[in-house]
Formats: C-alpha cells, structure tokens, sequence
C-alpha cells in the first residue's frame, strides 16, 4: 500500500518502476522487490475504471488488492477520459488505503490513441483542462498525471505545460517524446527542463535511464530531478536501481534466481500461458547478457514449458552477463 511521500537526498533522486502493461503487474513488482529490494514507489500499469456503481474487473482487482501490494508503496493508475468513471475509480481507491491516483495521458499504442485515451488526449487541450479541472476538483485523493509531450511535434508542449500548470497536480511525469515517436529516437531534455523550471507542482523525468552513466548525464544537466521513472531499464537490468544508489552490479546467480521465482509464480498463476508472458520479459532480460542474440534465438520459438526450462537453463549455464547491462533496441 501507499506510503508517505519519499522525498530525495544525498542518495539521489526517488526511483519509481513505470506501468508497463504485460510486464511490472502486482506478480513482478514483489518478487523484484523480494530479490532487488523494493523501489521507492511503484505504478500500475493502467486500470480501467469500472462504470459508477461496480467493482474493478477480475484483473484489476488483482492489481490493486492490498494484500498483493503490501509493503510497497503503490500508486494505481487509470486510463479514461470519463470524468464520472475516473472520481468513482478513485473513492474505491481511497477505500482501500491508496494516497494518490495517477491519470495515463502517455500511452502511445494506437488502439489507446484512436479512441480519445492516453497520449490522445493531448489533441483536444480544451477537453483535457475540463477533465482535469473537474476530476482534480472531485477526487478524494490526489491526483497526478504522467504524460507525453504532444503528439506530433514538440512545439505543441507550450500550450500543453500551461494547461497543466492550472491545475493542483500531485505531480506531473514528463515522459519526453511525442505520441508518434513511440519509444523510438532520444527523449528531448529541453521541455521536462522547461517543467521543472515552471511548474508549481512536483515534477518528475521518465525515459531511457537504461545504466548509471544516463542517471549521471540526467542529473549533470538536471541536478533539481527529484524523481525518476525507471522502465525498460529495469526489465533489462533488475539491479538497475540498486547500482544507482551505488549497490553492486548484476550477477549471474541472482538474474537466475530471480528468473526462475518469476517463473514458477507465474506458472502457478496462468500454467503454460507462462511461457508467453515469460517471453516478454526476455525481449528486455536479454539485454542483460554479452550476447542479447543468442538468447532471443534460445527462447524465441519454445511453446510448452518443458522446453521453456530447458531452453532457459542452457542460457543461464552457457550465458555471460554484459559488461554493462542495458537495455538496447535490437
């Protein structure tokens, strides 16, 4: 459940582990937590609020049970531009303990797009200034956004950051890139600095922080970062976090370790669809070894989980760690 605010120090800024549908759910944040030592503060990937009246769907139920969430600061996340839907989400947040809500404006995919959501809200501004006037106006607990900087052009963050800016966000997490850049090119540092510069509330910085020598450049040119969201990094990198409080790097005995407790729990939880969500995990894990190819070829094709382990344990006794663990787009 949700904790008091972390506020950074000398250890440098709070690290958070970013929504990621398919891969950081309630399973994956607390065997990492187990094995890594948990994140100051962790995020949902998105719920969709029920219709006034009901309950969270079965899976959603899942991501927000306080029992899978104990000890670790969560925040749940939620994807609608209905402003009813998303007041009545969050009073059964609030009920269950939760301190804070987070409002999706930074999904790319284009089914979420197309339909008004995520990063497609950002087209009608108008809209979204009513949205968040009446929703930051209506909720029991705090609201915060995490956000793209348009979608299309960088020029469209002006109006964007000044619509923003009207409204007592929790805290506003700039994910620089634009809606069609998707994760593809180099995160533009200039609007999340114009945030931090401007912003009346907290502000934090998520995008391609993947080793120590990003987090270094990001706080040489931003040293106010108070906050950052660590994604893909973390999923190529388990130990990504700790390295950055100046822990030890990776081993290959604890990448296993953990591997083989995220397995079995996900077994457990869906049998052989185990196998395919695994799969996800190893398109980011592969990163992790010397040689990423190697990997992705030895569990590309398997399908049943008799020829998942033997395929993971010729990796884990014939694979070498990176020098320099990260991910890297392949």
């Amino acid at each position: 459940m949700q904790k008091t605010e972390v506020e950074s120090g000398s250890r440098g800024p709070l690290l958070s582990l970013a929504p990621m549908e398919g891969l950081t759910g309630h399973t994956f944040r607390r065997i990492h937590a187990a094995c890594f030592g948990p994140l100051d503060r962790y995020y949902t990937p998105f719920l969709t609020p029920p219709r006034v009246g009901s309950s969270f769907g079965k899976r959603d139920c899942g991501e927000v049970d306080p029992d899978n969430n104990a000890g670790l600061d969560v925040v749940p996340q939620l994807l609608t531009r209905n402003a009813d839907e998303f007041v009545w989400a969050a009073e059964l947040l609030a009920k269950m303990g939760y301190r804070e809500v987070n409002l999706n404006i930074g999904c790319p995919s284009g089914t979420v797009v197309a339909k008004g959501k995520g990063a497609g809200f950002l087209r009608s501004v108008d809209e979204l200034d009513a949205f968040l006037g009446e929703i930051c106006r209506r909720s029991p607990i705090p609201v915060s956004v995490k956000t793209r900087i348009g979608i299309a052009e960088d020029a469209e963050y002006d109006e964007i950051l000044a619509m923003f800016r009207r409204h007592p966000l929790a805290e506003l997490i700039v994910h620089p890139r634009v809606q069609k850049d998707r994760y593809r090119g180099i995160p533009r540092w200039k609007p999340y600095g114009e945030t931090l510069r401007t912003a009346p509330f907290p502000v934090a910085y998520n995008g391609d922080i993947f080793t120590c020598g990003d987090m270094d450049a990001l706080l040489a040119a931003y040293p106010e970062t108070r906050h950052v969201m660590l994604g893909r990094g973390i999923l190529a990198n388990p130990a990504l976090a700790r390295m950055l409080g100046g822990g030890p790097a990776l081993t290959l005995a604890e990448l296993e370790g953990f591997h083989d407790k995220l397995f079995c729990t996900y077994e457990a939880e869906m049998g052989g669809n185990a196998v395919f969500r695994m799969k996800e995990w190893w398109f980011y894990a592969k990163c992790s070894f010397a040689d990423p190819l190697s990997v992705h070829r030895a569990v590309r094709k398997v399908r049943t989980v008799k020829d998942y382990r033997a395929a993971t344990e010729t990796i884990f006794r014939n694979g070498k760690l990176a020098d320099a663990p990260g991910f890297r787009a392949t």
